[in-house]
């Protein structure tokens, strides 16, 4: 059985003005232990023969320890504390909403604050539990630019980019949800769960394009693969393009994860439609982008994914020019089943072509795994998301404003 929870309480709403107030103080999370050294500093809080050490401490609290609140942060003196929460903010975003899916899957909506001259914006992040395993969809962007015909979120508009704080958030935030940091009231606990992390994998795969958004992309992830901190190993941290040439390089070379690319069709006339950037950056450039990924090998494979789509991708002949296509490449492809959305004039291959399809591949000496669908039921699976923020009725979003005016005196 689905669970939504919608947890816009009373409460929630009350808060919306706390919240406003918060996004005019500089935010903590997301900064590097330089930039962070530099606000402590520059905020005139902390002296320069001691910032290095309040530094580690801080760094310790936020991505160890996953604190939200200044006041929780016990080895720091009472005085420091207030200072630090009156300059900075180290806030969760809203939840807006919570939904559970049948098969475990859960998909939060988030709403951030307004940045600068900004309203608020809404992303939607997805936990998909397996055994051994639990990975973590986070969004790079509210809304995307690339129009792919068959993804949902191709059809929102690009509202803006996320910051590195509104990235790191959504992995903390789940954290928070899934019980995944240690108690935060027992200073000497565990620094994780005993029973192991939920989360083990996060996928740059949600909402936008990754490469658009490059540096705040790039300071998110270094944070999250900091072993001082959330430490996910960067074998377990993929970036999906749909291909984006140029940053392809940058991407192994100053984030070093793994590397999927969303391919989903083996000719440029096909793949012009389906991925629009082809018509940018076709199929020949994003292949020697791929051969030439740093670290790339057997045991740095590049990810291709690859939707199947009935009668338009799904030939065996398709399949002879994919494998074509990634001769010399150490690759896997994951063959995933369209995932249906309100609106979508695609269908999903039948199984028997899906499964034909994968054989092949696997013929060819290639790992074809095809992807369990997981949260249809909340339209939470690949291709789905969709925030609601464009769909936010104008008087929703003129009492909103409202709220914030009468409680700051500004937007």
């Amino acid at each position: 059985m689905t669970i939504s929870l919608d947890l816009t309480t009373p409460a929630a709403r009350d808060a919306l003005v706390t919240r406003s107030a918060v996004a005019q103080k500089q935010p903590l999370i997301g900064l590097s232990r330089s930039e962070m050294a530099e606000a402590l500093v520059g905020a005139g809080i902390v002296p320069e023969r001691q910032v290095k050490m309040r530094v580690q401490q801080l760094w310790h609290w936020l991505y160890v320890r996953g604190v939200s609140d200044f006041a929780h942060m016990f080895n720091i003196s009472k005085d420091l504390r207030a200072e630090l929460d009156r300059r900075f903010t180290i806030a969760r975003p809203e939840i807006v909403e919570e939904q559970v899916s049948n098969d475990g899957t859960r998909k939060w909506l988030f709403r951030f604050p307004p940045r600068g001259a900004g309203r608020p914006v809404e992303i939607e992040t997805v936990y998909i539990p397996e055994e051994g395993r639990g990975t973590l969809c986070i969004s790079s962007q509210v809304g995307c630019t690339l129009t792919c015909s068959f993804c949902h979120t191709g059809t929102q508009k690009l509202v803006r980019n996320l910051t590195a704080e509104e990235i790191l958030a959504q992995l903390m935030t789940a954290r928070d949800r899934l019980g995944d940091f240690p108690d935060r009231d027992t200073p000497d606990g565990a620094i994780v769960p005993a029973e192991g992390r939920k989360i083990t994998n996060i996928v740059m795969m949600g909402m936008g394009e990754p490469l658009y958004n490059f540096e705040e992309v790039k300071k998110a992830l270094l944070i999250a693969s900091d072993g001082d901190g959330l430490s996910l190993s960067k074998r377990r941290i993929t970036l999906s393009t749909s291909g984006v040439v140029p940053e392809i390089a940058r991407t192994g070379a100053e984030i070093g994860v793994m590397l999927a690319i969303s391919l989903h069709a083996v000719r440029d006339d096909l793949r012009d439609m389906l991925v629009p950037i082809n018509r940018k950056y076709p199929l020949k450039e994003l292949m020697a982008a791929c051969r030439a990924y740093p670290g790339l090998s057997n045991a740095k494979r590049i990810t291709f994914e690859y939707v199947m789509l009935k009668d338009v991708n799904d030939s065996l002949e398709d399949a002879r020019l994919l494998v074509q296509l990634l001769k010399g490449i150490p690759a896997k492809i994951n063959l995933i089943p369209f995932n249906p959305w309100p609106g979508t004039n695609y269908q999903c291959s039948d199984w028997e072509t899906i499964e034909r399809f994968a054989d092949f591949i696997n013929e060819a000496g290639y790992a074809s795994p095809i992807r369990t669908p997981r949260g249809r039921d909340i339209l939470a699976a690949c291709g789905q998301l969709k925030s609601e923020s464009e769909r936010m009725r104008k008087v929703d979003r003129l009492a909103l404003e409202a709220m914030m005016i009468a409680g700051h005196g500004e937007a």
